[in-house]
């Protein structure tokens, strides 16, 4: 173990630093997002389980872990995902078919249950190998990425397997960020514009098979839309979670009630340790602390741009915009829903909502940025 311990420090030694002010936005988005799940899970963790370190506890250790993990990836040379990119899609797509066969909870199966361990969300595996496999074969034929069967047709495929099992759980949400990541990630890597509205036909008739195919999605999607559109239609049922969390964001004004002062995380807002967590933090520390989210995660993607232009190869620009950008959209399209502006189809927020393999996973792939940014001359 010694030895070991010795090796990763003269390893890491050798090694040019990797980028310090996009490691601060990361570590205080960390901190802030502990902060805030102890803040907004209490409540919920004393009532369900009797203890209110029920959340915060495990997020702790998970936190730990993916700080280790993110060190550990950072002094790794991040080519070393080439061989592995393969090997990550075959495995997520094996767990995507396993979480069918789960229990259902509030009627989604997206968690693996590891007896004695807690859960595996599978779908956030998904997100990471995307970018890995996009990125492998992007780098590999971007001389090519113009045609049709080079720049089209893998990438359809893929994410074909990919969302239709998504769509099986259902997870809506997580299936439109990949979709998206993937799009973001054609769009660099040079495929041509005119396949991305063929895409889009090709797209708006997948939708439609899956409709046919799979009627059991039309009133889960429609009962959706329905209280997005008007939640106080039915303010016990569908459109409880919306109206509690406007009431909450409402309430926070411009400093917010004080940390620790929400009055919406008393069983009012469901899952505020959760998707809805930033509804909490609109209520306890107002506009201003939520604008310091939004310009935490916007210098995430600002600095994260400026490792991606000054990376040595097109492989590690492309990790690096896949991982930001997947980070980002995530964000976005997690306020989006608690401000009800889109439908709510159950998304996290990254670094802040409870979730240990979100959190492994998300620092895992920052420490890949590190590991590029080590190999770059940064400003």
């Amino acid at each position: 173990m010694a030895a070991l311990v010795q090796r990763i420090r003269a390893r890491a030694a050798s090694l040019p630093t990797f980028d310090i002010p996009f490691l601060l936005i990361l570590l205080l988005l960390l901190s802030y997002g502990l902060i805030m799940l102890f803040s907004a899970g209490y409540a919920v963790a004393l009532y369900r389980r009797g203890d209110a370190y029920t959340y915060i506890r495990p997020q702790l250790l998970f936190a730990a872990l993916g700080v280790l993990a993110m060190y550990a990836a950072s002094l790794v040379d991040y080519h070393v995902w080439h061989r592995l990119a393969w090997p990550m899609l075959g495995i997520s797509l094996l767990l995507l078919a396993i979480v069918l066969f789960m229990p259902e909870y509030n009627g989604c199966k997206r968690w693996i249950v590891l007896p004695g361990l807690g859960t595996l969300q599978p779908s956030e595996i998904a997100k990471f190998s995307i970018v890995l496999v996009f990125s492998h074969i992007i780098s590999l034929n971007h001389d090519k990425m113009k045609s049709f069967s080079t720049g089209v047709v893998p990438f359809a495929l893929i994410l074909g397997v990919v969302t239709v099992l998504m769509l099986l759980e259902p997870h809506l949400s997580g299936t439109l960020l990949i979709l998206s990541i993937g799009a973001v990630l054609m769009f660099v890597g040079g495929t041509g514009l005119h396949w991305f509205g063929l895409a889009g036909g090709l797209g708006a008739a997948a939708i439609a098979a899956a409709v046919i195919a799979l009627p059991e999605l039309v009133p889960y999607a429609t009962d959706r839309l329905a209280s997005w559109r008007d939640p106080f239609a039915d303010p016990l049922g569908e459109g409880h979670q919306t109206i509690q969390s406007l009431y909450a964001i409402a309430s926070g004004g411009l400093a917010g009630l004080g940390l620790g002062n929400s009055r919406q995380k008393y069983l009012y807002v469901p899952e505020p340790q959760n998707d809805f967590i930033f509804s909490i933090l609109c209520e306890e520390l107002g506009f201003i602390g939520a604008a310091l989210v939004v310009a935490l995660f916007l210098l995430l993607l600002l600095r994260g741009m400026s490792i991606a232009v000054r990376a040595r190869d097109k492989f590690g620009a492309l990790l690096v915009v896949g991982f930001v950008v997947q980070v980002t959209l995530q964000a976005i399209l997690n306020m989006a829903v608690v401000t009800n502006t889109i439908p709510n189809t159950g998304i996290s927020l990254p670094f802040f909502s409870s979730g240990g393999t979100s959190l492994l996973m998300l620092l895992g792939e920052m420490g890949i940025v590190l590991s590029v940014s080590r190999q770059t001359d940064m400003v």
